[in-house]
């Protein structure tokens, strides 16, 4: 059985692009969300060696430190060609600045110098691995899940990270040309969300929200 969440609740990230989606994710469900980043708590080392690991270790840090139940998510792009690179070191890719537009050149380089032109050949599929801690130590985890196909150039200005090279199986539009609504929303009649993302939360909030 879940833990039902009330109250106030930290959201534990520096990302002002996944802030907002998690912000949008839990808004119907009334819940007092607020930054790790508002409150001035450091951005612990992502020590993990998987993303649900540095997703737990980020909830931990900020529950603890202000003694309220925390949200982390720790999510990522795997790209098959690249065996599963760069994983969850996305973030990293994009250097100290994690400029994005850079990382993307860098995985387009690395897929041209194996020869991969096609589609079947640039698979590629987003995780998201959601944390949710109290301070008392309980804890609630869940990962999503969306396969893809990754395109050159990049489409689109919405979004962050590595949305606009990220084409979702069964669409024509990258998560770079989707408004905030269509890629991670979850469908009112209860059906898959799109996003890796919002799958995680669909899960989450049936127990804890």
């Amino acid at each position: 059985m879940g833990r039902k969440l009330t109250g106030r609740l930290i959201v534990a990230t520096h990302n002002l692009g996944k802030l907002r989606e998690i912000r949008e994710l839990v808004a119907p469900h009334g819940v007092d969300a607020v930054s790790a980043g508002d409150l001035g708590l450091p951005e612990p080392e992502e020590t993990g060696t998987t993303f649900l690991a540095n997703a737990r270790l980020k909830a931990e840090a900020a529950a603890m430190a202000a003694k309220l139940p925390a949200l982390a998510d720790d999510s990522g792009i795997c790209v098959a060609a690249l065996d599963g690179a760069p994983g969850i070191y996305s973030a990293r890719w994009g250097g100290p600045k994690k400029d994005f537009a850079a990382a993307m050149e860098k995985i387009e380089a690395e897929l041209r110098e194996r020869d991969c032109f096609e589609p079947q050949q640039r698979r590629a599929w987003f995780v998201s691995a959601l944390s949710l801690v109290w301070p008392d130590g309980h804890v609630e985890e869940i990962e999503g899940r969306i396969d893809g196909t990754l395109v050159w150039p990049p489409r689109g200005d919405k979004g962050f990270g590595y949305d606009p090279m990220f084409l979702p199986d069964g669409h024509t539009r990258t998560f770079g040309e989707m408004t905030s609504e269509e890629k991670h929303g979850i469908p009112a009649d209860g059906s898959q969300a799109l996003s890796h993302r919002a799958r995680a939360f669909q899960i989450l909030e049936k127990s804890c929200f």
